[in-house]
């Protein structure tokens, strides 16, 4: 599948910061896959490990059919401060129009800030199929691995 070039999403920016005190939400580098969404929050708030807390991001998007969002962790808050998704991975589908809000957790041994302002997780958009699942008594295709389970691949 060839990228589309330059493809718009519609965005309602619900928070009047964004574009004004906050940056609106946009790639980091030209080869970034994620938009970094941000806190859209009026104080900094306190993440205590083990704790989750849902933070607005202040955006609202309209994903055309065929399409989903994924919201995902950013890696350095996950690998420096345990800060993560509390569902791993968000699923933005194509007729939700509310606000984006993000799960985040700490999994880290100390207390987190998270600053008003600050980039809390990533907006990826993917291609989305619906499939008609099919009861069958045995697969039409033998793979190698078949039915060896988790790990069966091997270690390394």
């Amino acid at each position: 599948m060839q990228p589309m070039d330059n493809p718009e999403i519609e965005t309602r920016l619900l928070d009047d910061r964004i574009g004004r005190d906050f940056p609106l939400p946009q790639y980091a580098t030209d080869g970034a896959a994620g938009i970094d969404l941000r806190a859209c929050i009026d104080k900094p708030a306190a993440l205590q490990p083990g704790e989750t807390l849902s933070v607005r991001t202040g955006i609202a998007v309209a994903i055309p059919p065929g399409f989903m969002g994924l919201l995902a962790p950013r890696s350095g808050l996950g690998v420096k401060f345990g800060v993560v998704l509390a569902n791993t991975v968000g699923i933005i589908d194509s007729d939700y129009r509310d606000e984006i809000r993000a799960a985040l957790q700490n999994r880290g041994k100390n207390p987190y800030e998270i600053a008003p302002g600050e980039r809390i997780c990533q907006l990826v958009f993917t291609p989305a199929t619906q499939f008609q699942l099919r009861a069958v008594q045995e697969f039409s295709r033998n793979t190698k691995r078949g039915t060896g389970g988790f790990g069966s691949t091997g270690k390394f």
